[in-house]
């Protein structure tokens, strides 16, 4: 069963930031969807796929959708943010699961997180 869904919080907060290929896969799905739904089944407060439109990683092979480039894998930005606790207990199985990418971590002070009941 998932954790409780952080709400009605403010304070210290963490953002989880893992950039990977639109072309990435786990287990038979998009590795961006894989990891968005390990995040809500693990009960993190949010979490957002970013889909840019040019970039480049470690290897320098440079990824962008202009019109003659757009059958290319294109980068893709994963952002996760809650309590530093929460993201530290989801880390071992983003480890886990991106193969080739890049993970940061980013302090942040969390303003309000609340939703309409």
């Amino acid at each position: 069963m998932a954790d409780e869904v952080t709400d009605g919080y403010s304070g210290e907060g963490t953002l989880l930031r893992i950039f990977i290929g639109e072309s990435d896969h786990w287990h038979g799905k998009p590795l961006y969807e894989a990891i968005l739904l390990a995040a809500r089944q693990r009960g993190v407060a949010g979490c957002t796929v970013l889909r840019a439109i040019e970039g480049y990683g470690a290897n320098s092979h440079l990824r962008s959708a202009h019109i003659e480039r757009l059958s290319m894998d294109l980068p893709i930005v994963v952002e996760i943010i809650d309590r530093p606790e929460k993201i530290e207990a989801f880390l071992p199985q983003v480890d886990e699961m991106v193969e080739d990418g890049l993970v940061t971590l980013e302090p942040l002070h969390i303003q309000f997180y609340r939703r309409k009941h």
